[in-house]
């Protein structure tokens, strides 16, 4: 069935010599992956350039639902961006993003509001001109909303502790050891304060932002099947000294 799509490219390996299997998050079928073959002619219409993460693609294929591997008839770029390519800070954000996508969403079905949310935050990305530093950290967790396991932050007081595995705050320790004490649960609520145009408002240390980060994602593994330490996280702890 020939079908029409947006898609997220969320990851892409090197197959032979011309080609690419590439990882998609589509609007239309959910997570799917590709086979790319990649002309050598400088005029052809598909090049590797289309397949760097998280570039946002307009595709035409012919969809077969019991195929591993699809393939593409026609691809354009959707969102071209104006600031990400040039700027290392944005690029390393994306190449993180884009490994932790690549986990998170394994499996996901048809889900436009996911693929609205991602799309829009990174067209809000490329459109800053500053105070970006806390983009991550609020994409990451307002993500857990649309995939289902959005923390509940109606209980929170000072001093309580926050359960990893149930996503709430409680008053007394867990019996079980998923959960953070008092100072990184007051961290959780801060950071679940934030989004793209208040986030600015809170001033961040390295060291801050960081744990933050670490606390997002210990958050996204106990609640992602086998979702792995990210490498990219590494060069991101650099990024915003």
């Amino acid at each position: 069935m020939l079908t029409k799509s947006s898609a997220i490219v969320l990851h892409q390996i090197k197959f032979g010599d011309s080609s690419l299997i590439v990882e998609v998050l589509t609007d239309v079928w959910g997570r799917l992956s590709f086979m790319v073959r990649l002309p050598k002619t400088s005029k052809a219409k598909v090049k590797k350039q289309f397949f760097q993460p998280l570039t946002v693609l307009d595709i035409e294929f012919d969809y077969r639902q019991k195929a591993n591997l699809q393939h593409i008839k026609d691809v354009r770029i959707a969102l071209p961006y104006l600031s990400i390519p040039i700027d290392p800070v944005k690029s390393s954000v994306m190449l993180f993003l884009s490994e932790f996508l690549f986990h998170v969403t394994k499996g996901e079905q048809e889900n436009r509001s996911l693929f609205n949310y991602i799309v829009t935050s990174l067209q809000w990305l490329d459109g800053s001109v500053s105070n970006y530093a806390n983009f991550h950290l609020v994409f990451m967790m307002r993500l857990s909303r649309f995939i289902g396991f959005y923390p509940n932050l109606n209980e929170y007081e000072p001093d309580c502790y926050f359960d990893l595995r149930n996503g709430c705050f409680v008053g007394v320790a867990p019996l079980h050891s998923d959960f953070l004490e008092p100072t990184d649960a007051s961290r959780v609520n801060q950071l679940m304060r934030m989004d793209y145009e208040t986030m600015q408002l809170f001033k961040l240390s390295h060291t801050d932002r960081n744990r933050f980060t670490e606390l997002a994602l210990r958050y996204y593994r106990l609640h992602v099947p086998n979702m792995p330490e990210l490498q990219s996280f590494k060069i991101l702890k650099e990024v915003f000294a």
